[in-house]
């Protein structure tokens, strides 16, 4: 994790999914051992890839303990807050200030009370400019882009800092210097803002407050509303229109604008850069101003909006609670010169040797092997290559490159097995079949198949073999079988039959068992002449030893009686 960048990755959570990489932008994401890390230079905290991770791998720096220790030092504490909360927490003002209030905040105010003024210094800019291109600096996520990525542009940023910024000005005008101040809002963007600039001290998000409020056991449900209650200083009015697309322009129109200046308003980053593709600043001829906001449908679909509501109901409520003024001032009390200079981000070039050579390393010899599918995450596999040489990518992010590679290991292990192997698909026909296969069951016809570049797919299993009832029965019951000995015509085969994809793919190993079976008789049948002989033999060993053992104890029981009749005459005598 980076400390100082908004977004880092939780790389245990990370499954080498690419989306992330998909989803950047500018591209910042660097892969190493199929985990993807955020480059921090490079980053411009749009939070794009905070909302397209499948796993929750990419992370938003937390400062809640920021915010906290603020509290902790006794310190005057106000919160700056964003106007798309009525977007987020339905519950009234004096309800929302209740519950910052028993966070331990001095007070809550506005943001849109900046950003009314920032309208109306930049009202006043486009009135009195002839030509040129502006564009607005409220949205901390262009202005990153434009620094890093677009450079040429930097100058045609409106020097006034964002509503943020001059909301935080005029609150330190209206409560003293020594405050301080917490942003609360949508965007990750506004963190790097907080950082840079230092005219708040912390930006948190709503998911932050959300998160804080249930680990304070805070139930916003059951919060009442507490004495004096109100956004302080004021009350905002036509600023609570900037969180949605179009919402500035509309306040600048309120303000006043002469006719010549055209307004414009473009929601969404790539949209955006599209927008300046092929624009030359320098020779535009008009007064034009853009209203450019890096989330597409503005604040209000931010990255850290934390909230399941419909963009139309969110969009509705910030409508509702904008109120009216009579009189909207011609000049701004409260203005932040801000200088924007350009940090552009350095990228390398390579030779076409280089990426051409860089691209045989992941299959790509000719032009048609260039797929440019998207699976790595990049646009084409030119830009994979470049990834490559930068050192961000990895050649196993190349799906199609993987797969060749994996069915080429798969292709020669099947051919490699002495086993009859072969695949078949739900509609019965085959997709794979090994040499082996095909000579086992094709005969005379083998020669034609095998010179065939695909062999057996395609061919319909029935037409092959006559157990084919045996795919057809995995297929539908998705169970593997085993047939030992299993007669065909006059063979006899060992069949193993297993699911590879249930109910689309079943594979089956086959093996001629008939020699074997037949040897095996053979070895029986001599077993059985053998036992036969040698039960013979003993037998007539026993007849032997039986007619031995008769004459033994004949001749003994003729001995022992012989001396029974010498006893018994010397006894008589």
């Amino acid at each position: 994790m980076n400390s100082n960048n908004p977004v880092y990755t939780l790389s245990n959570e990370c499954h080498d999914c690419y989306k992330c990489i998909r989803e950047c932008p500018v591209k910042a994401i660097k892969i190493e051992n199929g985990h993807a890390s955020v480059i921090g230079d490079r980053c411009i905290a749009c939070g794009n890839c905070v909302k397209a991770c499948p796993s929750n791998a990419k992370r938003v720096r937390t400062d809640i303990d920021r915010a906290k220790n603020l509290i902790r030092a006794q310190k005057e504490v106000y919160v700056s807050l964003a106007p798309s909360w009525n977007g987020v927490f339905e519950i009234s003002e004096e309800k929302m200030v209740s519950v910052l209030k028993k966070l331990g905040f001095k007070g809550v105010s506005e943001t849109a009370l900046g950003a009314q003024e920032v309208s109306v210094k930049t009202a006043e800019m486009l009135n009195n400019a002839e030509k040129g291109l502006f564009i607005s600096s409220a949205c901390p996520v262009i202005v990153s882009f434009i620094r890093k990525y677009r450079p040429e542009f930097a100058n045609c940023i409106t020097p006034i800092g964002s509503p943020a910024m001059t909301h935080a000005k005029m609150l330190k005008k209206e409560f003293g210097d020594d405050i301080s101040i917490v942003f609360i809002g949508p965007c990750i963007g506004k963190k790097n803002e907080a950082d840079e600039y230092k005219l708040f001290d912390v930006a948190l998000t709503f998911e932050e407050l959300k998160f804080w409020l249930h680990d304070e056991a805070i139930d916003i449900s059951s919060v009442s509303a507490v004495p004096d209650s109100k956004f302080v200083p004021e009350t905002a009015y036509e600023g609570t229109l900037y969180p949605i697309d179009g919402g500035m322009n509309e306040t600048i129109r309120k303000i006043g604008i002469k006719k010549e200046v055209q307004l414009m308003d473009i929601s969404g980053l790539l949209s955006f850069e599209r927008a300046l593709n092929s624009l030359h600043p320098e020779k535009v001829d008009k007064t034009i101003f853009v209203e450019a906001l890096s989330c597409e449908g503005g604040c209000v679909a931010g990255p850290c909006i934390s909230t399941e509501k419909a963009g139309i109901s969110i969009v509705s409520d910030v409508l509702s609670s904008v109120k009216e003024r009579d009189n909207i001032p011609k000049s701004a009390n409260t203005v932040v010169e801000m200088d924007v200079t350009p940090r552009k981000v350095v990228t390398s070039e390579y030779s076409i040797e280089d990426i051409l050579k860089t691209l045989k390393k992941i299959g790509k010899h000719t032009v048609d092997d260039e797929l440019n599918c998207g699976g790595c995450g990049y646009a084409t596999c030119r830009d994979l290559a470049k990834a490559l040489l930068d050192g961000d990518a990895e050649t196993s992010m190349c799906v199609s490159y993987m797969r060749k590679i994996a069915m080429r290991k798969a292709a020669a292990m099947l051919r490699c097995m002495p086993s009859a192997t072969v695949m078949v698909d739900s509609n019965m026909n085959i997709l794979e079949a090994n040499d082996a296969f095909m000579k086992m069951f094709t005969g005379e016809m083998y020669d034609v198949f095998k010179a065939r570049p695909d062999g057996l797919a395609g061919a319909a299993i029935e037409r092959i073999v006559d157990f084919a009832d045996i795919f057809k029965t995995i297929l539908n019951t998705g169970k593997d079988l085993h047939k030992e000995r299993y007669p065909v015509k006059n063979r006899l085969y060992d069949i193993s039959a297993f699911t590879i994809e249930e109910n689309e793919i079943v594979g089956a190993v086959i093996t001629d068992v008939t020699q074997s079976e037949a040897n095996r008789e053979k070895i029986s049948q001599k077993a059985h002449e053998v036992i036969s002989k040698n039960i013979s033999i003993v037998q007539e060993i026993a007849c032997l030893l039986g007619e031995h053992m008769v004459e033994t104890e004949t001749l003994l029981s003729s001995i022992a009686n012989d001396f029974d009749d010498k006893d018994n005459d010397e006894e008589s005598k």
